[in-house]
């Protein structure tokens, strides 16, 4: 029987307010045993945990986005740490660096992810790293802030090779998403290919990234049995084997027993 774990889910987005239900019976039909949803924000982090205490195989991931970080008050910080006691939150995130949305100052971002970098290494918990068009700072401030105790997972990883390696040197699992399964995506194939088979994650970001064929549509859970075929096809394994592999992995990462 394939077991799927999408390690990054966005379940409690508008995008699914008519379907939510129906979106995860899907996703348990495709087999996928496990899901972390993503809350990010002052909105998103209550309904992620709703989601989370609502089903049994559903657990959450809590912190500040970057694009966010401009809104983030010393509070927060404060109601992520309180939150990290819950048993069903197993990570913080997704914290990290965005260069492309003009939202807020890269010195505000980087205060703000190192903040977080450290309460995850006072709480012991792994970290979820969003990174878009920042690898360079992503790296350096993740060495600066000895990230490697913690360690967690490159968010749907969009660097290079020797950025990749870079992170695995820190004790960091490398995720792809649906951007594996784009005819075009040479660098996320290369990527996957020298990623020690032990720190090889899936997952879907859904409802955004959504993979081939589906691209253009709304992304959704399920469909990260499509980046496992991806992977499965890339690495010359059978689909059981990823998804069994990935799904371990994932379970190591979070302390889910």
């Amino acid at each position: 029987m394939i077991s799927l774990f999408d390690t990054h889910t966005h379940l409690d987005s508008p995008h699914f307010d008519e379907d939510r239900e129906a979106v995860i019976e899907r996703a348990r039909a495709a087999g996928v045993d496990l899901m972390v949803n993503i809350g990010f924000n002052r909105e998103t982090i209550p309904t992620t945990l709703a989601l989370a205490e609502k089903y049994d195989f559903i657990y959450a991931a809590v912190g500040w986005h970057p694009v966010d970080s401009i809104d983030m008050l010393p509070e927060d910080l404060g109601w992520i740490e309180e939150l990290c006691s819950n048993p069903k939150v197993v990570a913080i995130g997704e914290i990290g660096l965005d260069y492309h949305w003009d939202t807020s100052p890269k010195d505000v971002q980087h205060r703000v992810f190192r903040e977080q970098i450290r309460l995850a290494k006072k709480l012991k918990k792994p970290i979820i790293i969003h990174n878009r068009d920042a690898h360079e700072d992503i790296v350096k401030l993740l060495k600066e802030e000895n990230a490697s105790e913690v360690g967690g997972i490159m968010h749907c990883f969009s660097g290079s090779p020797e950025t990749a390696q870079k992170c695995l040197d820190m004790n960091f699992y490398i995720s792809f998403g649906g951007p594996l399964t784009f005819k075009n995506a040479r660098v996320p194939k290369e990527v996957l290919a020298m990623v020690p088979s032990d720190r090889i994650l899936i997952e879907t970001d859904a409802p955004y990234l959504t993979p081939h064929p589906f691209r253009g549509k709304r992304n959704e859970t399920s469909y990260v049995s499509l980046v496992a075929e991806a992977a499965a096809e890339i690495l010359g394994k059978s689909v059981a084997e990823i998804a069994n592999l990935t799904t371990e992995n994932g379970k190591k990462c979070f302390g889910i027993v």
